[in-house]
């Protein structure tokens, strides 16, 4: 039984790895669209040619169940891959845990589910505070390209947020906004993190 969950948590690691080599190729592709138009493929003729079809083919049909749901998406940017992938990570660590112990417990699922629900909010707070960077060097720059205005329109919904919550009616220069931003994200990580840690060694250890 272990060798096959072993097998199995090997195959869902490629699969991974086939995922991200997928959306890393698509960054970077400049050929026809319309192979697999739910999540972007191109047609024959790409620069990649039919060994890249072939890994849209394996990987498009299951990128494409989470790419329809709109909560994945900010504007321009589609995170879908990345809850794909997470998904993916979910089934691997259980997959995982039932070869080391022989059994899954509802601890060890709630821990797992904890995790992968961590990993996913971590990443956008991470991402939060890499715009929130761009935007401090953009305001102190007072630079106008498209670059700078695309990062301003992304991280206004953020600063807002943040000036509603802790300075209500108040104006602030926006420099102060950025920065209070910022901090707060950054200490709500740190915290979170730590609780997270917490309650996942508390799932773990749990008998049923």
């Amino acid at each position: 039984m272990s060798v096959v969950l072993n097998i199995l948590g090997s195959l869902l690691g490629l699969y991974m790895i086939l995922i991200f080599i997928r959306v890393m190729l698509t960054w970077f592709s400049s050929g026809s669209r319309g192979a697999y138009p739910r999540y972007g493929g191109y047609r024959s003729g790409s620069p990649y040619g039919r060994p890249y079809e072939i890994l849209c083919a394996i990987c498009d049909p299951y990128l494409n169940l989470f790419r329809r749901f709109r909560i994945f998406r900010l504007g321009a940017l589609d995170f879908s891959p990345i809850a794909a992938m997470a998904f993916l990570s979910v089934l691997n660590t259980l997959v995982a845990a039932l070869a080391s112990f022989g059994r899954i417990s509802l601890g060890i699922i709630l821990a797992v589910l904890l995790n992968a629900l961590w990993s996913a909010v971590s990443f956008f707070m991470g991402f939060a505070l890499l715009l929130l960077a761009l935007r401090f060097i953009a305001s102190l720059t007072k630079s106008t390209s498209f670059f700078w205005l695309y990062v301003e329109r992304l991280s206004d919904p953020i600063i807002y947020r943040v000036n509603r919550l802790i300075f209500r009616s108040r104006i602030v220069h926006h420099l102060v906004s950025i920065v209070v931003s910022a901090v707060l994200i950054a200490a709500l990580w740190i915290s979170l993190r730590a609780l997270v840690r917490i309650a996942a060694a508390l799932l773990f250890s749990l008998p049923v």
